[in-house]
């Protein structure tokens, strides 16, 4: 494995490299032990990157199916009414599907594992870098992105284990940890406290980042959208606008026409509109056996094919066929023309992690793309009660998605309200990209999955007439306040951690 990573870094130097343990075990790892020489930092900032991506041990074995995108993306998107389940299953990813969540299930066990793996170790690169004299901006650098890597993990933590920011920021957050030297033993932050921890370190990586690594590595702009989309969740409509019009305005990005958009999920790190991605290559194809696509997407052999576009986001989409967003939902039909179903549920796949180099099972996750900052924008403009420019905002994406003869022009369609529309187009936009359970819930409003699929309980092939809506089902109707729209703190904090509380 050693001398596989060795020529990763040799062979692709602007991509990311060894994981820690591939230097020195992870766990010893201390700012003693690394290098403080700038190439040094570097390799050891890569295995925190490389995290992101890596089948890492945990619980004494190795699981192909536990990553941490994989994790990150079915923990929110199967949890939404974007993704429909064709099957019942005993992979744990179906606890999304039926908000049967408990403290032992092993992707949000690994997922929080992983999550801390990585801030463990941002911060033990932090302590070492910060150790050196007068740095100079490379250094810098180095550092930010550490701090960037720290607020988005514990952001993202705070979005899947604590209640939404606009329900009680008073409430239980995560454990926030800034430090090698924390006691293990540490009791949960509060929602705000969270959110200001966050916000700190993001801030803190805008202002020592100043270099452009590419965009599989962060930088001042990545550090600027993270804060956009915090104070978004936050409630904060001015930040938010603030940080999205410094990346807009950064002029290091531009929209994807309707065109370059079919393509831009296959070709995300040479893409004009993405922020940030997590670099995979060929080596990274984990295929049928733990890829992100698998579960989404077949070409007959390439994946498991059991989750597919839901009846209800097709329907919000079904007004213009003639959007290019429509690309990345594949209809599976036979020789003869006809739909395929799966289990009675109908088969659409979604390719959104295919493609790249032509391989159905691999791409580089886009974490951050500029039309979010103007969808960010938009719908705090929205809040804010300036409806024109809200307007203004969609319609800039809209005409790259070949809309051009559908666009808003200042004009609410009948009956919507400013934050109905915004939300309907971001959730077409954003489809898939782990964004629309968050957005449902932060704006205190209900997931509606009044639809077939087998996030129905007790639901049979024999019972669904696709002619109906289905009616008398639990969970077709989630509401904000549903204790199960944020997981269990998992097993092994609450037991080796006497101060974290349980999620009710």
């Amino acid at each position: 494995m050693t001398t596989r990573f060795l020529l990763i870094i040799l062979t692709f130097p602007l991509l990311f490299g060894s994981c820690l343990k591939d230097i020195t075990p992870s766990d010893s790892l201390t700012p003693g032990t690394l290098t403080q020489t700038t190439q040094g930092l570097k390799q050891a900032l890569n295995g925190a990157y490389a995290l992101f991506k890596d089948h890492v041990e945990f619980n004494g074995t190795t699981d192909l199916n536990n990553m941490y995108l994989r994790q990150y993306f079915q923990m929110s998107d199967f949890a939404s009414d974007d993704i429909v389940c064709a099957q019942t299953t005993t992979d744990p990813l179906y606890y999304s599907f039926s908000l049967n969540h408990t403290p032992t299930q092993t992707n949000s066990r690994y997922f929080w594992y992983i999550s801390y793996k990585i801030i463990n170790d941002v911060n033990t690169v932090i302590e070492a870098a910060e150790a050196i004299q007068n740095p100079d901006a490379t250094v810098k650098q180095l550092i930010g992105e550490c701090y960037f890597l720290r607020a988005f993990c514990h952001f993202n933590l705070a979005r899947f284990y604590a209640r939404p920011y606009a329900e009680d920021p008073a409430a239980a957050g995560i454990i926030v940890r800034t430090s090698t030297g924390d006691a293990s033993s540490r009791a949960r932050s509060t929602v705000a406290e969270t959110y200001a921890a966050i916000i700190a370190d993001a801030a803190k990586g805008a202002e020592l980042m100043g270099q452009q690594r590419g965009v599989q590595y962060a930088s001042q702009e990545a550090a600027w959208a993270l804060l956009s989309r915090v104070y978004l969740y936050k409630g904060d409509n001015d930040s938010t606008i603030f940080y999205s019009n410094k990346v807009i305005n950064s002029g290091r990005f531009a929209l994807e026409t309707a065109t370059g958009f079919k393509s831009m999920f296959a070709n995300a790190g040479g893409s004009k509109e993405t922020i940030l991605c997590v670099a995979f290559t060929t080596v990274d194809d984990y295929g049928k056996a733990g890829s992100i696509a698998s579960m989404i997407y077949s070409d007959g052999n390439s994946g498991w094919g059991e989750e597919f576009a839901s009846q209800s986001l097709r329907d919000t989409m079904a007004a213009h066929p003639e959007d290019a967003r429509w690309s990345y939902i594949v209809p599976l039909k036979d020789g003869s023309g006809n739909l395929q179903k799966k289990n009675g549920i109908e088969t659409y796949y979604i390719t959104k992690f295919s493609g790249q180099g032509g391989s159905p099972t691999l791409s580089s996750p886009i974490l951050f793309r500029l039309a979010e900052m103007y969808l960010n924008k938009a719908e705090a403009e929205a809040k804010a009660g300036n409806t024109a420019a809200a307007l203004a905002d969609v319609d800039q994406i809209r005409k790259n998605r070949g809309l051009e003869g559908a666009l808003y022009n200042g004009q609410l369609p009948a009956g919507k309200t400013a934050l109905e529309t915004v939300l309907k187009d971001r959730r077409i936009e954003l489809a898939f990209e782990g964004h629309r359970t968050f957005d449902v819930y932060r704006n205190k409003l209900s997931m509606n999955r009044t639809y077939w699929g087998y996030h129905l309980p007790g639901l049979k092939e024999s019972d669904i007439d696709l002619s109906k809506r289905p009616a008398g089902y639990e969970n077709m109707i989630i509401a904000p306040d549903n204790k199960r729209v944020v997981y269990y703190i998992p097993i092994d904090e609450i037991q080796t951690n006497k101060l974290c509380s349980q999620n009710p």
